[in-house]
């Protein structure tokens, strides 16, 4: 490539940070984020689901794989949550129609009873569980830490107070001025494409409001939701942004399918950019996914609509994991972005970063 050309996507931001390239990674995977880091990128674990001991176990690990190189790590810190980590007491509160309408779905699909947990029940997500997370993630080397659907002013100051670099991800406007009276070093613009947790606005639409927003806080902004080619990353640096934040990339890489089943992997490879569907029935938040019959059963109309978070985890976090433990094909799915449909072969996290930033090159040409 080009002197020209990398010098077009070395941003403010990517030199500051010490990168290469300006691409942000986010996984579930600690193999995926290190490989980021390693390929000139910034790494990012999600790690909300995680216990604070796992948290504080992967955060050591990314460090030993990466040396100095930085990297992040990403919490969801939603307000309105209980105050503790106390299972019995969400349990009480689920309504008995939507007990049995989970019960209707083990039976329907003939899925055994769970013999454990499952990853969005094994504890509530509460504010002592998150007081827990982030006390270990601001005693950790970590240099970068995002936050979703909100970023609390206590947070903030306490990881400033740490020197760590904290990012905002947004999803609107408002979201992103209310963000903008705290000392970010970051906004996350992220765009209805997205996977997981996403909002109603589209990329296009949303990223040159908030760089408008942002540039007059001198704040640096990520474009997210829909990144999937190195012609998305040329019309992101277009918009303003100074780097891409890009997670449903990584889902099919080499690194990261250790992580899934192997159904689940298949499905991701098959999918197309209209394969997904965006549902409260996970979470009680709206997560973008791949399209499943998990989705269909909680959109039908004879359906419950789904209990606001952390209720919605607690009734079916245990058939969600016994749904990945015993491969009920039909009701497994994963979250994912509409840019699932870019990715239907495997290769290294590494590949992936070459070959996107090749695409970079030439669309700056063209």
């Amino acid at each position: 490539m080009t002197q020209v050309f990398h010098d077009r996507w070395m941003t403010p931001l990517v030199r500051r940070l010490g990168l290469t390239n300006p691409i942000f990674g986010f996984s579930h995977g600690r193999e995926v984020v290190a490989a980021i880091s390693l390929s000139g990128g910034l790494g990012v674990l999600g790690a909300t689901r995680n216990t604070p001991e796992e948290i504080e176990e992967h955060l050591k690990w990314i460090r030993t794989q990466i040396g100095q190189r930085p990297f992040g790590v990403n919490l969801v810190l939603p307000s309105g949550m209980p105050e503790a980590d106390d299972r019995a007491q969400i349990e009480a509160q689920l309504p008995v129609g939507h007990r049995a309408f989970v019960q209707g779905l083990y039976e329907q699909f003939q899925v055994p009873a769970p013999t454990r947990a499952g990853v969005r029940s094994r504890f509530v997500r509460s504010n002592e569980m998150a007081a827990r997370q982030i006390e270990v993630i601001l005693a950790s080397d970590v240099d970068m830490v995002a936050c979703g659907i909100g970023a609390p002013d206590d947070v903030v100051q306490a990881l400033k107070q740490r020197g760590k670099k904290v990012i905002a991800l947004v999803g609107s406007p408002r979201h992103a001025r209310s963000a903008l009276t705290k000392p970010l070093d970051i906004l996350v613009a992220q765009g209805y494409d997205a996977g997981a947790h996403t909002g109603t606005i589209g990329t296009f639409s949303l990223v040159p409001q908030i760089v408008d927003l942002a540039m007059a806080a001198g704040v640096p902004v990520l474009a997210a939701g829909g990144v999937a080619s190195g012609r998305h990353i040329a019309a992101a640096l277009a918009m303003g942004a100074q780097g891409v934040w890009m997670g449903t990339a990584w889902l099919t890489t080499e690194e990261y399918r250790t992580h899934l089943a192997p159904i689940t992997l298949e499905k991701l490879l098959a999918a197309g950019i209209e394969d997904t569907v965006i549902s409260r029935a996970d979470s009680g938040k709206t997560l973008r996914q791949i399209r499943s019959a998990w989705s269909e059963a909680w959109a039908a109309p004879d359906a419950p609509a789904p209990l606001k978070m952390p209720l919605q985890d607690i009734l079916v976090g245990d058939l969600l994991g016994a749904i990945d433990d015993h491969d009920i094909g039909p009701l497994m799915h994963y979250p994912a972005g509409q840019s699932v449909g870019y990715f239907n072969h495997i290769e290294s996290v590494t590949e992936r970063i070459e070959r996107l930033l090749n695409e970079t090159v030439h669309a700056l040409q063209g």
